[in-house]
């Protein structure tokens, strides 16, 4: 028997109140960011892979599971032929395909099947982009009223955002015009990073239930007046030091820079 997982804490909680829209949505971020295993039919040709399917009411699943030895115990063998990629990445190969994910069966407590409807839902709200704004910023403050959910689940994404910026400070603004709101200002992004940066905040909001559009996000250069004033009165969260980079596997969706297609 495996040891309790994250997705096993998450599927408790959600289906101990099933009227409880932040576990539901707590579920479907750790869906979401878990390495998973999606058992193949056979060994992947190149980029091409075929999915082992389960049927089940006219409708497909692709077999998933959140260990290696979970999908070895329900393949019978301890060598399967799979993919392994982030539960975000097998939403986005699934989305429009009519296929439902039929996660850790018969192996754990977390066993359920997620529709096809909600993994195009979970594709479409990972998939979400921000839309730019610009505005004249004349005051900074210390936040003031945020959600507890939502600094919570802002800490949550920062930890995963090692080396993607120095810190991040989360401060109370008003615009030009009289606008109020909160930005979250990252310094010292690594160029290139600004969009997965605020990809990240972006599903913090989604995943906490509040709506999009509430927290602006802004990157700055380290030392320069802007940078001062945010750490200040900010709120400050620290992203890690990224660790060195392992060698992806064989297996396809390792190499996060080569997603496998469906066949």
């Amino acid at each position: 028997m495996t040891e309790e997982t994250e997705i096993d804490r998450a599927h408790a909680d959600m289906t101990a109140n099933e009227e409880d829209d932040i576990a539901r949505l707590r579920f479907y971020e750790r869906l979401a960011e878990t390495e998973l295993f999606m058992l193949l039919e056979g060994e992947a040709e190149g980029d091409q892979i075929t999915p082992a399917l389960f049927e089940v009411e006219d409708q497909s699943f692709v077999l998933i599971f959140d260990r290696e030895a979970r999908m070895s115990e329900f393949y019978g063998k301890e060598i399967a032929p799979y993919a392994a990629l982030s539960g975000r990445g097998m939403a986005q190969m699934l989305e429009g395909q009519r296929i439902g994910m039929a996660l850790n069966m018969g192996v754990a407590p977390s066993a359920m099947l997620v529709p096809a409807e909600a993994v195009d839902w979970l594709a479409q709200t990972l998939g979400g982009e921000a839309q730019e704004v610009e505005g004249q910023i004349t005051e900074l403050t210390a936040p003031v009223g945020l959600p507890e959910v939502l600094l919570e689940a802002l800490d949550r994404k920062l930890a995963a955002a090692a080396g993607l910026a120095v810190e991040a400070y989360l401060c109370g603004v008003t615009y030009e015009g009289g606008g109020r709101g909160h930005m979250l200002a990252f310094v010292g992004t690594v160029d290139g990073a600004e969009g997965a940066l605020t990809s990240a905040v972006n599903e913090a909001l989604v995943f906490s239930g509040i709506d999009a559009g509430m927290l602006d996000v802004a990157h700055l250069e380290g030392g320069d007046p802007v940078s001062a004033r945010v750490a200040k009165v900010g709120l400050r969260f620290d992203l890690p030091t990224p660790q060195m980079p392992s060698q992806p596997g064989a297996n396809p969706g390792m190499d996060p820079t080569k997603p496998p297609k469906l066949h």
